[in-house]
């Protein structure tokens, strides 16, 4: 190799050399002059604009068992346990456990701790007798006298708990006020009514009186269709009616009874009597008392809640369930109300009863809408509100 030939070779190498860091330089410029753009951008855009309202958090709704015709902590019946057919005092015992699993969660609730406990040691009881049977038959060869008849050990089922009232219910009463309200009722056929509501809550917190008077206007007058009046204590457990009254367009006024010494609801219009339970109420108060749930744990809702009512002629357990948060139109503005609804139950009541409470607002109910059976829609919204004196 010449000397010319080698110095070509390394000029080459180098001029390649050259282009190649010339090459990088360009894409690394290139890249950052992209990135730079970018950032410049983005620095010139408007700050974004956020707005938040502040809403409760609805609880999850859990579903309860039914409430059917509860007694006052009674006892519910025991029956009779079914007679076994003979079992082998070595045939495999799985089957035995299961029995007994089923017999105590039906008399106490699979949910319940003490039965699981008691369970458990019902279900040891009976592996012990099994092995105990077991080792005698395998000593003498012949089956203890019990089992020679066909009859297997027993095993006492747990005692069935007693049917509780219902559901106890954490309540703190809104303050006393007074409050103006639209009605607007549509009747089946499509016949529109308006009128007005006056609703009443006096309370100086061991005594209260709950009032509802409701008509429709009629060219220059004004018909009372329904007066309700309520009185009554405070206790453990919310509002405790004592009498109620209730006043109907062209019918005789009623009364309702809640004798608490007796533990019985009776009425004027009706030789029968109820049960008296836990926490029961009455058509004018039922708006206040779930306000006062809702006013002393909003989380109570995630549940059904089961409230006795006392009525003209019974009483019967209304089952309400929360809808959702809503915001309703009234004459003071928008409100962001919780809306509850009690849907209509065969063979209690056939109608439809929703609240609308109000969190803003002392937990105040200020729309209250009945669906009756025939398609009728009555409904009260508030127009205003007013605080009063104890």
């Amino acid at each position: 190799m010449t000397i010319a030939s080698f110095l070509a070779r390394q000029r080459r190498v180098l001029v390649l050399c050259a282009a190649t860091l010339a090459l990088h330089y360009a894409a690394i410029d290139w890249v950052g002059g992209r990135l730079s753009a970018q950032t410049h951008r983005a620095s010139e855009l408007p700050p974004s604009l956020m707005s938040a309202q502040l809403r409760l958090a609805l609880p999850k709704r859990v579903e309860s068992k039914a409430v059917e015709e509860v007694q006052p902590l009674a006892a519910a019946p025991r029956r009779p346990a079914a007679r076994r057919k003979p079992q082998s005092v070595l045939e495999p015992v799985a089957a035995r456990p299961a029995a007994i699993v089923a017999t105590a969660t039906a008399a106490g609730g699979a949910g319940d701790p003490s039965v699981v406990d008691q369970v458990a040691s019902e279900v040891g009881a009976a592996l012990n007798q099994v092995q105990q049977a077991g080792a005698q038959q395998a000593q003498t060869g012949t089956p203890p006298p019990a089992m020679a008849q066909g009859e297997t050990p027993a095993v006492a089922a747990p005692e069935a708990a007693p049917r509780q009232a219902g559901r106890r219910y954490k309540v703190s009463l809104p303050p006393s006020a007074t409050f103006d309200m639209t009605v607007d009722r549509v009747d089946a056929d499509g016949t529109k009514w308006t009128g007005a509501a006056t609703m009443t809550w006096h309370t100086d917190g061991s005594r209260y009186k709950a009032s509802v008077e409701a008509g429709v206007s009629l060219l220059v007058t004004r018909i009372n269709l329904l007066v309700l009046r309520s009185e009554g204590e405070i206790d453990d457990y919310g509002i405790a009616p004592v009498t109620v009254t209730e006043k109907r367009a062209r019918r005789p006024e009623t009364a309702t009874h809640f004798n608490r010494d007796a533990g019985t609801i009776s009425f004027s219009s009706s030789e029968r009597s109820y049960p008296l339970l836990i926490g029961a109420q009455d058509k004018a108060t039922v708006p206040f008392q779930l306000g006062g749930i809702g006013r002393a744990d909003l989380n109570q809702f995630g549940g059904d809640i089961d409230i006795q009512v006392g009525e003209e002629k019974e009483a019967t357990m209304f089952r309400f369930q929360l809808v959702g948060e809503e915001e309703i139109e009234t004459k003071t503005g928008k409100l962001v109300t919780w809306h509850l609804s009690r849907p209509p139950k065969p063979g209690s009541y056939s109608s439809k009863l929703d609240i609308w409470l109000a969190p803003g607002m002392n937990w105040y109910p200020v729309q209250i809408r009945n669906t009756e059976a025939s398609g009728a829609l009555t409904t009260q919204t508030v127009s205003t509100i007013k605080l009063t004196d104890k």
